[in-house]
């Protein structure tokens, strides 16, 4: 891989590192909030989408760029963001993560006292799932920040996960403001919070548990403030398939807006010029009236497949979200004639621009794992400069600039190099039976 340094229009003036990037949605946030950001990705699908859309990538495992490469990172990066794989934490995973609460919270002491690294790690890897300890990283890149030479600490730092891990944020929270250990006496104003994200402007249900510390000096750490209404709120209980249960029309309540629900989303990116995005499939005599059965089982029961209308806001939007059933109508659903979302479709239920170059392979699963933009918007906005993202930031994140063919080349030659510090097995090609080539 080549040097950072040759690539200085690149990563010159880059603030804020996202470890655990994904396809870029605290990236994508972050432009359209005019800061410079770097992530590092270890799947090189997720790569290949950041380098389409012109995002600064390091392609390597986060442990190891910690340990091996952390003077590759550039000196004016100062926010650490990111949000480690919540799979062994969320309610769809097994489990693993949540079991082993009261463990990691031991393990984040262990580190800010100083322990023994290498012992600790063989504790985490007896857990059983290498995931759970990703947790934790973060908490050591803060840690390399404060012990290497030359570096400082950083001025910020934001972190997102499922709302299962929002006990570890408290811990993370508590040793902040305390600044004890290997803190070295650094302390940080410190707040965590459980947000939905339907209350900011993205047309689906989603919880999220967030981190915000800051060195001090630029006032008490205040949460986002909501801009539309909680879906819970006025969704009430009905069967599948009958919309004239819900009301379309916008419902207000003081300053805060009805949420957006996925048919509205759709439907302004279908509009948008040369917009991917084609809904015309699902209008029925010009309107836009569908319903979407879930792929998953609610109530513990698997076959019991939640159902939301048009009219509401999108389920959380995952990796196996190109599985959700679409139908226009009853008759439709009865006949089991079902449709399917597309990967722009999925991007723009996730808030990323309708136009967002989705490349590589699984890209569902891109999508699944990414942080929505619009809510990335609303928490770095609080974070870096203590306000919401503007209206008009807000109405320039629906469309991506246009990225040339040569800024992604030179990109991926930034990312990748010649492979050889790539994740291991990363770039390898599984060719069909029979099949040769070089």
């Amino acid at each position: 891989m080549n040097s950072p340094g040759t690539h200085v229009h690149h990563l010159d003036e880059v603030r804020i590192l996202d470890l655990f990037a994904g396809p870029g949605g605290l990236d994508v946030a972050a432009h359209f909030l005019g800061y410079k950001s770097i992530g590092i990705e270890w799947d090189h699908n997720a790569c290949e989408t950041r380098y389409a859309a012109g995002l600064p990538t390091i392609h390597a495992d986060v442990s190891v760029m910690r340990e091996t490469r952390f003077d590759e990172i550039p000196t004016s990066v100062d926010v650490l963001a990111g949000g480690p794989p919540c799979q062994s934490f969320s309610v769809a995973g097994n489990g693993a993560g949540r079991r082993a609460l009261e463990t990691v919270k031991e393990f984040i002491h262990r580190l800010v006292d100083g322990e023994d690294e290498a012992e600790i790690d063989r504790d985490l890897h007896a857990l059983g799932d290498s995931r759970t300890a990703l947790v934790l990283e973060p908490l050591r890149w803060l840690l390399k920040a404060i012990e290497t030479d030359g570096r400082d600490p950083y001025k910020v730092i934001v972190l997102e996960q499922v709302p299962e891990v929002l006990p570890l944020w408290e811990v993370y929270a508590k040793l902040l403001r305390g600044g004890e250990g290997r803190l070295r006496g650094v302390k940080y104003e410190a707040e965590c919070w459980k947000l939905k994200t339907e209350q900011f402007g993205v047309p689906q249900t989603r919880k999220r548990a967030v981190l915000v510390a800051r060195l001090p000096g630029h006032g008490a750490i205040r949460p986002p403030e909501a801009t539309h209404l909680p879906f819970d709120l006025l969704r009430g209980k009905r069967s599948a398939v009958q919309p004239d249960m819900l009301p379309t029309e916008t419902v207000s309540s003081g300053p805060q807006k009805r949420w957006i629900s996925m048919g509205e989303a759709l439907d302004t990116a279908s509009r948008m010029e040369g917009s991917p995005v084609d809904v015309s499939r699902l209008r029925t005599n010009g309107s836009l009236d569908f319903f979407v059965v879930s792929n998953y089982g609610s109530g513990g029961d698997p076959k019991n497949r939640g159902r939301r209308l048009s009219c509401e806001p999108a389920f959380t939007v995952t990796g196996k979200i190109s599985r959700n059933k679409v139908y226009k109508s009853l008759a439709e659903y009865e006949a089991e004639n079902s449709d399917r979302f597309t990967i722009p479709e999925s991007g723009v239920l996730q808030t990323f621009p309708h136009n967002f170059p989705w490349s590589g392979n699984d890209q569902a699963q891109q999508v699944g794992n990414a942080v929505p933009p619009r809510l990335g918007m609303h928490v770095l906005g609080r974070a870096l400069r203590g306000m919401a993202p503007s209206d008009d930031e807000l109405a320039a994140a629906s469309t991506w600039p246009s990225v040339p063919r040569a800024t992604t080349e030179e990109l991926r030659r930034l990312g990748c190099g010649d492979r050889s510090q790539c994740p291991p097995d990363s770039h390898k090609v599984i060719r069909p039976r029979g099949e040769s080539g070089p």
